[in-house]
């Protein structure tokens, strides 16, 4: 989550699996989903085609520093 960032994202192609608070939803090319400032959200690619997205950031500070995290599996700090 982030404390003063929303995001879009836009789905270019492939399939994007996205957990968004309590919601967990699929999205193909050419759909999109609004993450407002706040909710906890994560993403997966469920299919065998790569995943191509297109994030946009909106708020008052874009910092990576203002990620976060509650589990990852990938192992980042």
């Amino acid at each position: 989550m982030h404390h003063h960032r929303a995001e879009h994202w836009v789905v270019v192609s492939g399939t994007a699996k996205v957990l968004k608070g309590e919601e967990t939803i699929l999205l193909t090319e050419n759909e999109s989903t609004y993450i407002p400032l706040g909710t906890t959200h994560s993403l997966e690619n469920p299919g065998k085609i790569p995943l191509e997205l297109i994030e946009v950031q909106s708020g008052s500070y874009l910092g990576e520093d203002d990620i976060v995290r509650f589990e990852d599996v990938y192992g980042r700090v």
